[in-house]
């Protein structure tokens, strides 16, 4: 018993030590190394931030030595206008003369930083090209020359500004052209004005300005008329074509400058007929079932009283056998005898009914609201009235489906 008693004495007295000794260790360690930590971290605190940006520095500047030289730089727009060095990789990098500069706050989205950077070597011009302007190159077959022009219009002077820009692709009868154009502001045809002559040259540029002088009443019931001439070497004058653009479907102001080009057109040299005669073109859409009329202008129509009060319109009316389906007009033109329209009409027509359809265009002349006359009246298609061009019309324009047919017809 004495023996056990000895060797537990002697087991708790090791542990003890060993837990005595333990206890001084983390006290040691506790109190003892916390020096040594102050005095590495406290230089970092009292250091100059120059050396630490320096040495940041080097290590991008050692990380971009070692890119491949197929990688473009970019160079940040707040840094565009500095001081550069060069370096072997031939890229260029920024000299660090403000080591304390912090970039500007404030978010900034990815296409502003991309449109204001710009890259430091060869760019490709092919992704810098603008789309074509097919208007310059784009001539269908057929074509005599198109025309540029500008239109506005300032209310507080009631001037009616336009702008002949230039002509292109000319046809002219012999092989040197020398081209003007005479502009005209309907239904007015006794004045009108004048470009200069362009000498030997299809493709004239004009840039001439003009003046009407025309209220905001009666703005939308004119119509620009523009005629391109050559003069030949005996100085006589031929017509290359003509140009005709209504105002009233178009929006001017004095901050709305439209600039605009029509190809030009053969003028019809035929005298009219008896009552006159009347454009329009025709259109169908056999997929929509639509029929699809486009009144554009009549000419020497016999007007029963010439004023200015006087109104000249259109009304058509699609017709199946003798029945009347529908009807539609077009606005009325005031005081002359060739009146411009270029109205578009559509009406539901099946294909099964196109053999026994008709269209009827009626020209109506009215006298201060009150009265209304017949001037005359076309009919197209292959039932009734319909004549020899009058079923040429129509059947080239079931021919030609979605395709514009257009024509002349003698008003009876």
């Amino acid at each position: 018993e004495q023996a056990v008693a000895v060797a537990g004495a002697v087991i708790g007295g090791i542990l003890l030590f060993v837990l005595i000794g333990t206890t001084a260790y983390l006290l040691w360690k506790k109190y003892c190394c916390l020096p040594s930590y102050e005095k590495l971290t406290s230089p970092v605190k009292t250091t100059n931030a120059s050396t630490f940006f320096q040495d940041q520095t080097n290590s991008e500047m050692q990380l971009k030595s070692t890119r491949s030289r197929s990688v473009p730089f970019i160079i940040p727009p707040t840094l565009h206008g500095r001081d550069w060095i060069n370096l072997t990789n031939e890229e260029q990098v920024q000299e660090d003369s403000d080591p304390h500069m912090m970039p500007q706050s404030g978010p900034r989205s990815s296409f502003h930083s991309l449109a204001g950077a710009y890259v430091v070597g060869t760019i490709n011009p092919e992704l810098y090209k603008l789309p074509e302007d097919k208007s310059e190159t784009d001539f269908p077959d057929g074509n005599i020359g198109r025309l540029w022009f500008s239109v506005e219009y300032e209310q507080e002077s009631e001037r009616l500004l336009v702008s002949l820009i230039k002509v292109r692709k000319l046809q002219p009868p012999a092989d040197s052209c020398s081209p003007f154009v005479k502009i005209y502001l309907l239904p007015d045809e006794r004045s009108y004005l004048q470009s200069k002559t362009k000498r030997k040259t299809l493709n004239p540029q004009f840039d001439e300005n003009f003046v009407f002088q025309v209220s905001s009443k009666m703005l939308l019931q004119r119509t620009l008329k523009f005629l391109v001439y050559h003069v030949d070497k005996q100085k006589k004058h031929h017509l290359l074509g003509q140009v005709i653009f209504p105002l009233k479907n178009e929006v001017l102001t004095d901050d709305n400058k439209l600039v605009i080009w029509r190809d030009l057109e053969k003028e019809n040299l035929e005298p009219p007929s008896e009552h006159g005669d009347i454009q329009f073109s025709l259109s169908y859409n056999d997929y929509l079932g639509r029929l699809t009329v486009v009144v554009l202008r009549a000419r020497g129509l016999k007007l029963q009283e010439e004023s200015h009060a006087v109104g000249v319109y259109v009304k058509v009316s699609l017709m199946n056998h003798n029945k009347f389906i529908k009807s539609k007009k077009t606005a009325a033109v005031l005081g002359t005898p060739s009146p411009v329209y270029n109205e578009t009409f559509s009406f539901k027509a099946d294909q099964t009914e196109l053999d026994t359809a008709s269209l009827s265009l009626s020209v109506l002349q009215s006298i201060k609201g009150e009265k209304t006359l017949l001037l005359g009246r076309v009919v197209v298609g292959p039932f009734m009235y319909t004549r020899g061009k009058e079923l040429e019309h129509w059947n080239e324009m079931i021919s030609k489906p979605k395709e514009l047919v257009k024509r002349w017809h003698a008003l009876c």
